[in-house]
């Protein structure tokens, strides 16, 4: 499916310790252009722990992250962000008081042009505010009609909206999100779901760590089953069942020997 495709990210060998507890083991992971990945596994498999490392949160005791072929070692989420890649958590980490544009731009704000900026440090409101409803246009979100007003005035999907616009805005390499649908309604996950579609069609590959299995399968072009601490195999959503993955992922059925992976 994509093995003549050089991956655009990769681990190989992570590992992370606390203590005893061997959260990532010797894993390995690959992200390939212009691609859903599903990230699925158990409760303590160390799914979050290996999304963490990649986008900076957590640092690895051993192994190596490649990014275009290159290896990279990312000190803080905001090492992986100048690098490209951009990460929608699942508490979304807005600040609910700020507006929607503020939210959009935080930690990248725009400056004024000349004295303005560069010596009284005085943002460019309009700016921002116009980068900000352009890239909301552009994934149809259309129903925010003021771009000034509070997150917190906001629904739930459009919360969600605003996070995936900011990631799609700035991610120019790598969009990672962390479960987008678990706490939104059905209308609202419907949103989301063709709102992550909609990134993958700008060309921006996505990495989608989920819970929700008919969320998985419908958007994922593969699926990276995580099982105590390592990548036990990749599927293809087309070849398998919804059982077939929580069984898999939960030990009661091992898959095919030749998608077992290192």
């Amino acid at each position: 499916m994509t093995t003549s495709v050089t991956p655009i990210l990769t681990t190989h060998n992570l590992v992370k310790r606390y203590g005893r507890v061997t959260a990532l083991d010797h894993c390995n992971f690959d992200l390939y252009p212009n691609e859903i990945l599903a990230v699925i596994g158990d409760n303590g498999a160390g799914k979050s722990t290996l999304i963490k490392a990649i986008c900076g949160a957590v640092t690895p005791d051993e192994g190596e992250i490649r990014l275009e072929g290159k290896p990279v070692h990312f000190k803080s989420p905001l090492d992986a962000r100048n690098a490209g890649i951009e990460t929608v958590y699942q508490n979304l980490a807005l600040s609910p008081a700020l507006s929607i544009a503020d939210n959009m731009f935080m930690g990248r704000e725009i400056r004024k042009p000349g004295f303005l900026g560069s010596v009284l440090k005085k943002l460019d409101h309009k700016a921002m505010e116009k980068i900000a409803r352009d890239k909301l246009s552009e994934l149809g979100l259309m129903t925010i009609q003021n771009i000034g007003q509070a997150v917190e005035t906001l629904s739930g999907g459009q919360r969600q909206g605003v996070a995936v616009a900011r990631a799609a805005a700035f991610g120019s390499k790598v969009v990672i999100m962390d479960e987008p649908t678990a706490a939104l309604g059905v209308k609202e996950s419907r949103r989301v779901l063709e709102l992550i579609l909609d990134v993958k069609r700008r060309g921006l590959p996505i990495v989608l760590i989920s819970h929700n299995m008919p969320h998985v399968f419908e958007v994922a072009d593969r699926i990276h089953i995580h099982r105590l601490g390592k990548r036990l195999c990749v599927i293809n959503p087309k070849d398998f069942t919804m059982s077939d993955a929580v069984a898999f992922m939960t030990g009661a059925k091992a898959p095919p020997p030749e998608l077992m992976a290192a």
